[in-house]
């Protein structure tokens, strides 16, 4: 009888987790910059966060965080189960 306990399933998960959320909020600060961007050199009109009563500065946190959470499944889903182990090999 072994004292060692199998380690959860979810612990080979955690790498795939974590690179999902690091790209997902790195893609949704990239987002967030260009509309900034966009809105200042194309537009002419620099995104003022302060006087949109919250609103904009709201959505400046919420896309990144959003993204971030999205890449995190996204990868989780792609991660899966090993395949290996169901076939048998």
């Amino acid at each position: 009888m072994s004292t060692r306990s199998p380690a959860p399933p979810h612990s080979a998960k955690l790498p795939a987790v974590l690179v999902g959320l690091l790209t997902g909020g790195a893609a949704g600060f990239l987002l967030t910059e260009t509309l900034r961007a966009f809105s200042a050199f194309v537009l002419d009109r620099p995104l003022d966060v302060a006087g949109t009563g919250g609103f904009l500065l709201a959505a400046f946190i919420s896309v990144p965080l959003f993204c971030a959470v999205l890449g995190a499944v996204i990868a989780v889903r792609r991660a899966g189960p090993d395949r290996r182990s169901r076939q048998g090999r």
